[in-house]
C-alpha cells in the first residue's frame, strides 16, 4: 500500500471515528436546552460517568480505538445535588432552629487547574500517562484546552446575568507546562481574542473551519463588569508541575528535538534529572484528527532523536516574575490581575485585595507552591511557605483582623488533606510545618474560607476550632476539580448574613455549558473516557460533585459589623 493511499484510509477513519464519537457520548439528552443558552448547575443535575473501570482493558494513547468499545465515553445525567448544610464548625445543637439567609455579602466564581496545553511542544510528559499510570502526563483532553476555558467563560457569562459575580479567581495551574503561548492563549480567552491554539507548523487535521482541536476561534471573553484575579500554580512555574527547569532544559522548549530524560517517575532520587538520559518523552502529532502521540519510548528504540514539526520560539518557559509581567498586558480587569508591578519585579506571587468597597471582606491571594530555590525534594509539586511568604501572611491576616474584615484565603495547594509522604501535600523542606499553620489560622476569628485546587478533586474539609469555648476560630476549606479532568467543572460561592449571629458560604459545582457536536463536548467524551480508563479515586462519587451551605460562627465584633450590610435577600 502506498502511503498516499495509506493516509487517505487514515484520515477516513479519523473522520469516521470523531463521528462516531460525536454521537455516542450522550445517553440521555432529555434536559438539554434546545438553545444552548440556559445553565444547568448540579444543583438541577448532575452528569455521571459510567462503565468505570480499571485499565488496562484500552491504553490511553489508543484513541482511535475508543469509538469502537461503545461503554467508553458513556455518560448520563444523573439527579441534582442539594445543598448540605454543613454545622460541623458550630456548637453542639446548632441546627435545631430555622435560620434565614437575611443579605448577600458577596458572590464570586473560582476556577482552577485549566492547564492551557500546547500538546505540540517537545517538552511534555506525555510518557508517564500514555499507557496508563499518570493521567496528569497524558489525556486526549489535553487538545482541547482553549475551548474548554471558553466554554466555561460563556457559562460564567450567562451566570452572571442571573446574579452579578463580583470577582472572580483563578487558583493556579494557568498553564501546564510553563510555556509562554499557553499563558497567552490562557489570558486571550478571558480578553475575547481570536485563538489560534497550534504552534509549530500551522495544521487543520479536519479541513474547514471550527471543526478541530488546532483552528483558530473568537473567544467570548469575560463579561468586563466582572474583574478576575490570578493565583500562581505549580504547573505555572516549573516543568509539568513537577521539576525546575535549569538553562540547558529551557533551551529544549524551543527546540525541535523531544525531550529525552530518565524516567523520573520510577527513579526521583536523582540528583540532576535534566541531565538523566534513557526515554524520550514524547509529543502530539498536531496534523492527526485524534492527536496522535509520537517520539514516545526508550532511547534505545530510536536510530535518530524524535522531533516535533518544527521549532517555535513561542513555546519558551517563564520564570515567575516573567510569567506575572503577562498578566499586565490584557484588555480585561484589573491589569495585572492582582499582581502589582513589585510583584511582577521580585517573583513574589502574594498579594491581597477586598471586592466590595462597602463589606468588610478582604482576599487574601497566597502563593503556597514550592520556590525554586526550595532545597532538592525529588518533585516540587508539594505545597510550602518560606519565612518571606509565612510572615506576609501573618501580617495581613492580623491586619484583617484588626481591622473588622472576614477573610479568604486563595492558594493553589490545600492544606492539611492529605500526610507528610504524598507527593503533593506539604513539603518536609518548608520553613514552617503544616501543623504550625493550621495552629495560627485558628487564632483569626474572622478566617472564615481557604479556597484552594492543585489535587483535581471537589472537597470540603472543615478546620475546627480547637477551643469548644470559641467555635468562630474555625474555618473551611474548599477544594476544587480541574477544567481538564472529569467532571470538569468551576465552582461559585456566595457567602450570606443570616439572621442570627453566622455567615453562610453556598458553594455550588458548574458544569460548563457544551452545546451537543461542538470541540467541548467532544472535551467531554474524552474526560470520561480518561476516568474510565485510568480509574481516578475522587471523593462524592460517582459524580464527584458536592454542593454544600457551610456555616461559620461569628465573633460580637464581626457580628456589629455586618449587621446591616449586603443585599437584602427577599
Amino acid at each position: 500500500m502506498n502511503t498516499t493511499k495509506r493516509m487517505l484510509i487514515c484520515i477516513q477513519f479519523s473522520i469516521a471515528a470523531a463521528f462516531l464519537i460525536f454521537n455516542s457520548c450522550r445517553k440521555d439528552d432529555n434536559l438539554t436546552d434546545p438553545s444552548g443558552t440556559r445553565v444547568y448547575t448540579t444543583l438541577n443535575r448532575t452528569i455521571i460517568a459510567e462503565n468505570v473501570q480499571e485499565w488496562p482493558v484500552l491504553f490511553p494513547f489508543e484513541v482511535s480505538k475508543y469509538a469502537s468499545f461503545p461503554e467508553y465515553g458513556t455518560w448520563s445525567y444523573g439527579p441534582g445535588l442539594e445543598y448540605q448544610k454543613r454545622f460541623d464548625l458550630m456548637a453542639p445543637g446548632y441546627g435545631n432552629t430555622i435560620v434565614k439567609k437575611s443579605a448577600r455579602l458577596l458572590n464570586f466564581f473560582a476556577i482552577t487547574d485549566v492547564h492551557i496545553t500546547d500538546e505540540e511542544t517537545p517538552a511534555s510528559a506525555l510518557f508517564f500517562g500514555y499507557k496508563g499510570g499518570f493521567i496528569g502526563g497524558y489525556s486526549n483532553v489535553m487538545l482541547y484546552s482553549t475551548q474548554v476555558l471558553n466554554a466555561a467563560i460563556k457559562t460564567i457569562n450567562l451566570l452572571h446575568k442571573e446574579t452579578p459575580f463580583d470577582f472572580g479567581i483563578s487558583m493556579g495551574d494557568a498553564c501546564n507546562n510553563m510555556q509562554y503561548n499557553e499563558l497567552r492563549w490562557y489570558i486571550d480567552v478571558f480578553d475575547g481574542k481570536k485563538i489560534i491554539p497550534d504552534s509549530g507548523i500551522k495544521n487543520d487535521p479536519k479541513p474547514g473551519p471550527g471543526n478541530d482541536y488546532q483552528d483558530e476561534f473568537q473567544a467570548e471573553g469575560l463579561d468586563s463588569s466582572i474583574p478576575w484575579y490570578q493565583t500562581l500554580g505549580n504547573h505555572d512555574h516549573f516543568w509539568t508541575g513537577l521539576l525546575s527547569p535549569d538553562d540547558a532544559a529551557r533551551k529544549i522548549y524551543t527546540q525541535d528535538i523531544i525531550l529525552n530524560l530518565d524516567n523520573v517517575l520510577l527513579y526521583p532520587h536523582t540528583q540532576n534529572l535534566f541531565e538523566s538520559r534513557g526515554f524520550y518523552i514524547g509529543s502530539i502529532d498536531g496534523s492527526t484528527l485524534l492527536g496522535e502521540s509520537k517520539g514516545i519510548g526508550p532511547e534505545a528504540g530510536f536510530q535518530t532523536p524524535p522531533k516535533v514539526d518544527a521549532a517555535d520560539p513561542d513555546r519558551r518557559s517563564l520564570h515567575e516574575n516573567e510569567w506575572m509581567t503577562e498578566f499586565f498586558n490584557t484588555t480585561s480587569n484589573p491589569s495585572g490581575h492582582g499582581f502589582s508591578q513589585n510583584n511582577a519585579n521580585t517573583g513574589f506571587a502574594c498579594y491581597s485585595f477586598e471586592p466590595k468597597a462597602d463589606i468588610p471582606i478582604k482576599v487574601i491571594v497566597l502563593d503556597d507552591t514550592q520556590s525554586n530555590n526550595d532545597p532538592n525534594d525529588n518533585f516540587y509539586a508539594h505545597s510550602s511557605l518560606d519565612l518571606d511568604r509565612y510572615n506576609w501572611l501573618v501580617s495581613e491576616l492580623e491586619k484583617g483582623q484588626s481591622e473588622g474584615k472576614l477573610m479568604i484565603i486563595s492558594s493553589h495547594i490545600p492544606i492539611g488533606v492529605l500526610p507528610p509522604d504524598n507527593g503533593m501535600g506539604w513539603s518536609k523542606e518548608s520553613a514552617i510545618t503544616e501543623n504550625d499553620l493550621i495552629t495560627r489560622l485558628h487564632t483569626y476569628p474572622n478566617l472564615i474560607l481557604w479556597i484552594a485546587g492543585h489535587r483535581h478533586v471537589n472537597q470540603v474539609t472543615p478546620f475546627p476550632s480547637t477551643d469548644p469555648d470559641h467555635p468562630e476560630n474555625s474555618f473551611w476549606e474548599v477544594e476544587s476539580t480541574s477544567l481538564r479532568d472529569f467532571p470538569q467543572q468551576f465552582r461559585t460561592f456566595e457567602i450570606t448574613r443570616n439572621s442570627d449571629n453566622t455567615v453562610s458560604i453556598f458553594t455550588t459545582d458548574i458544569d460548563p455549558v457544551m452545546e451537543e457536536g461542538s470541540l467541548p463536548a467532544l472535551s467531554r467524551y474524552y474526560a470520561v473516557c480518561s476516568q474510565q480508563i485510568f480509574n481516578v479515586l475522587k471523593p462524592y462519587a460517582p459524580s464527584f460533585s458536592y454542593n454544600a451551605e457551610l456555616v461559620k460562627q461569628l465573633n460580637a465584633e464581626m457580628q456589629e459589623k455586618i449587621r446591616e450590610v449586603g443585599t437584602t435577600i427577599k
